[in-house]
């Protein structure tokens, strides 16, 4: 099974523009992130994408001067890993308490509660081995 794994809030600045834009060279993802935050300094997103190659997020292929990166993981697959960490640390793993929560605290319109409703109902449908209903 894949290991996926964990992305620092500035790394999903990186694999966000990657995920969207691959392959992509490192310079290309530099004028990508000056251009959306002026902030960004080369050798900060070049620490970030080799820290990314390390971690097993990245891969990437030398092209003459420059590097051109790859994910190796999805992004819902770091959103779900994301996700289940963040549930077990702060609602010890117990999802009722988070949506709870969230419903509770979160202004949420009329259009999101017919959607929750909708998403709650299709999870108690039974499905067969095929995924059919």
């Amino acid at each position: 099974m894949l290991k996926i794994p964990k992305i620092t809030e500035t790394e999903w600045e990186i694999m966000r523009l990657i995920w969207t834009k691959h392959p992509i060279t490192s310079g290309e993802l530099i004028d990508q992130l000056s251009a959306q935050d002026r902030s960004w300094h080369p050798k900060t997103a070049r620490t970030l994408l080799g820290r990314l190659v390390k971690k097993g997020a990245l891969k990437y292929e030398p092209l003459g001067r420059s590097y051109v990166y790859e994910p190796l993981v999805t992004e819902e697959e770091c959103i779900g890993s994301a996700s289940e960490s963040f549930l077990d640390r702060v609602f010890g793993g117990s999802l009722q308490p988070m949506l709870a929560y969230f419903v509770k605290n979160q202004k949420l319109t009329k259009q999101d509660f017919k959607e929750l409703g909708e998403i709650l109902e299709g999870r108690e449908k039974p499905q067969n081995k095929r995924g059919k209903k």
